[in-house]
């Protein structure tokens, strides 16, 4: 297993150098620039940016206007030669792009990601400061579904056909099928001081005079906060878990180990959960620290904006918009790294719930 385990570890040096090389390639091509973004609230089309570049440098030559000057950059005609050149030193452009690019590996290898091109932040510091929210919808997300999942899959499981069975997957089917965010909306109309009830809070993650509670009403206002985003996340989260555990289950109990079992005299309940239900749950239980990271860092971004909550997702989704390339790359960057190493617990996981599985005798 430790040979399994280093060749794993090895093989993600190549992967996540592919994975940067790529996005940096794309980013090389992609019009407007940080560059672009600035001269663009400059000349009216935008604002509150400039002035929070780190060392003030752009906000300094601002004003230096040069009419006969010329530049590459779209919209910079009549700029300050002098103050492009600037701009393009402070963030690095002046550079060779292949450079640049392992000029960031080396730092992003000695986790030095750097300050936030529009922010008077470093990046992990800003990542830090967003942590809670994603952390708090991804935990409690993923805890509920499999929660929900597991008990339902399996009384499914054993009432094949029926009614139960029938209406249940029903509601699971228009559960999934409809989107989150709508599912949010109706919950803000409806709880949250829309047209009916004023219930629920509508922004944030906990109340503005939470440092002034005691800690039970700490917990009550943080998951007071929670239910409503978390109520839109779950109608659809469940859905997926639901059926495979339904399905595991159905394959298990039709093998023969099961029929054996049962001419033995032994209880539904022993063989349900005394034989099957290891068997059954390994593709589960394997793929719970995968279902956590995915919920952690995708899908949450329209519950964010909706509910006002101001994690990763939004933060990823506005370094885009404005550019700020140094978060979207320490975004990737951390995020890729997490996976890889996630994906090598969920096979490890495997052979804590099986040990019949074994990685090492396999042919990688």
């Amino acid at each position: 297993m430790g040979a399994y385990i280093l060749r794993r570890i090895l093989l993600m040096i190549p992967t996540l150098f592919g994975i940067m090389a790529i996005s940096f390639i794309v980013i090389q091509f992609a019009p407007g620039g940080p560059i672009e973004q600035i001269i663009a609230r400059m000349s009216g089309q935008g604002g509150g940016m400039l002035d929070n570049i780190s060392g003030g440098g752009a906000a300094d030559t601002a004003q230096n206007f040069d009419l006969s000057g010329d530049s590459r950059y779209r919209g910079a005609q009549g700029l300050d030669p002098a103050f492009i050149a600037k701009l393009e030193q402070q963030f690095g452009f002046d550079k060779p792009p292949l450079e640049r690019f392992f000029t960031m590996l080396w730092n992003y290898i000695r986790f030095d990601f750097g300050e936030s091109y529009f922010r008077d932040i470093s990046v992990i510091d800003l990542i830090l400061e967003k942590m809670p929210v994603s952390i708090s919808l991804g935990l409690w997300i993923t805890l509920i579904s499999y929660a929900i999942s597991i008990p339902l899959g399996i009384r499914k499981a054993v009432k094949d056909g029926s009614s139960f069975d029938m209406w249940t997957s029903g509601i699971v089917i228009i559960g999934y099928a409809i989107p989150g965010f709508l599912f949010a909306i109706l919950l803000m109309v409806l709880f949250a001081g829309g047209s009916f009830f004023d219930w629920f809070p509508l922004r944030g993650l906990t109340s503005d005079n939470w440092s002034e509670l005691s800690w039970p009403q700490r917990i009550l206002d943080y998951f007071w906060h929670l239910t409503l985003p978390l109520t839109a996340m779950v109608l659809s989260a469940f859905a997926t878990t639901t059926l495979l555990t339904k399905n595991s289950f159905l394959e298990e109990i039709r093998k023969q180990y099961v029929t054996t079992a049962r001419a033995k005299g032994l209880s539904e309940r022993k063989v349900l959960y005394g034989h099957v239900f290891r068997n059954a749950m390994l593709i589960i239980i394997a793929g719970f620290p995968g279902a956590f990271i995915s919920a952690f860092f995708t899908g949450s971004l329209l519950i964010e904006n909706i509910f006002s909550l101001d994690g990763l997702g939004l933060l990823g989704f506005r370094a885009v918009i404005d550019r700020d390339y140094a978060v979207v790359f320490a975004n990737l960057y951390i995020f890729s790294l997490i996976g890889l190493f996630v994906s090598l617990l969920s096979d490890l996981t495997y052979t804590l719930i099986d040990p019949r599985i074994d990685f090492e005798r396999r042919d990688v």
